[in-house]
C-alpha cells in the first residue's frame, strides 16, 4: 500500500519553495545571504513595519557582504514601495540582476526598474506651464512682435528721407515701444564741436563730428536742412562710407 505522507511532505516543501522564490532573491548562495546576522535583523525590522531601520540593517548588511543580491533586492523593495527614491530602487535593482541575472524573477524585477525610471522622469522634467501662464507667454511674444516691427519701421524712415517723418498713432504711443525704439534711434543732441575745425566754410555754416548710427537723411533733419544741402555743402561726402568722428559742414538753412 502507498503511503501518501512523504508525497504531501514533498509537494508542500515544493510550494513553499515557489512562494518564497517570488518574493525574495533566488539562485545560488541566496540562502546563506539571508542568514546573515544583519540581514536578519532588517527582516525583523520589514515585520513590525520599521522600514528606516530595515534600509539600515540591509546597508550594513551590503557593507559585511558587498556581493549581497538578497540585501540589494529588500532594499529595491524598499525603496520602491516604502521609503520612495526611484534613483536608489534602479540602483539597488540593477546590482541585483547583476548577481542574479538568472533569478525566477529578473522580468519582473526588470518591470519595476522600468516603473521607477518613470517616475524619475516625472519628477526630473518640468511640468508643461499651466493655461493661463501659457497664455501671457503668448500675449507678450505677440507685443513683442509688434515693436520688431515699429522698431524695423523707424529704421527705414531713417534711411529714406523720403518717407514719413511722424509715426502714426498706435502701438508707438505705448511706453514700453517708445523706450524700445528710443534706446537706439532716438534723435542725438549735436556733437560738440572739434575746435580744430570751429572756423566756418561760410558765415553762419556750423561744423559737425559724425557719430554711430548717423546718416546723411538723420543729420539733416536733426539740423532742419535739406539733404541735398548737406551734400553740397559737403562734396566729398560719400553717403555709404560715412566714418565716426568724421567732420561735416552743416549750411543755413
Amino acid at each position: 500500500m502507498i503511503s501518501w505522507k512523504p508525497i504531501r511532505s514533498g509537494a508542500l516543501a515544493v510550494i513553499c519553495g515557489l512562494l518564497w522564490s517570488g518574493c525574495s532573491p533566488a539562485g545560488p548562495g541566496a540562502t546563506d545571504e539571508e542568514k546573515e546576522p544583519q540581514f536578519l535583523i532588517g527582516r525583523g525590522r520589514v515585520n513590525v513595519m520599521d522600514f528606516e531601520g530595515a534600509i539600515e540593517a540591509f546597508e550594513q548588511a551590503l557593507e559585511m557582504n558587498p556581493q549581497s543580491a538578497a540585501a540589494h533586492f529588500q532594499l529595491g523593495w524598499l525603496y520602491a514601495e516604502k521609503h520612495p527614491d526611484p534613483a536608489a530602487a534602479i540602483y539597488h535593482y540593477e546590482k541585483f540582476l547583476q548577481r542574479r541575472p538568472t533569478a525566477a524573477n529578473a522580468e519582473m524585477i526588470r518591470k519595476h526598474i522600468l516603473g521607477q525610471k518613470q517616475k524619475l522622469a516625472e519628477a526630473v522634467l518640468p511640468m508643461p506651464p499651466a493655461p493661463g501662464s501659457q497664455t501671457q507667454i503668448e500675449a507678450l511674444s505677440q507685443e513683442n512682435r509688434h515693436l520688431l516691427a515699429e522698431l524695423d519701421r523707424l529704421r527705414s524712415e531713417l534711411a529714406n528721407p523720403s518717407g514719413p517723418t511722424n509715426p502714426p498713432p498706435g502701438r508707438l504711443a505705448s511706453g514700453r515701444a517708445i523706450a524700445v525704439a528710443g534706446s537706439s534711434l532716438a534723435a542725438r543732441p549735436p556733437s560738440p564741436v572739434d575746435p580744430a575745425h570751429s572756423g566756418r566754410a561760410n558765415s553762419g555754416d556750423r561744423i559737425y563730428k559724425v557719430m554711430a548710427g548717423d546718416t546723411p537723411a538723420a543729420i539733416a533733419r536733426r539740423y532742419g536742412v535739406k539733404v541735398e544741402s548737406l551734400l553740397a555743402a559737403n562734396p566729398s561726402l560719400n553717403p555709404k562710407r560715412m566714418r565716426v568722428n568724421q567732420t561735416l559742414t552743416i549750411p543755413v538753412r
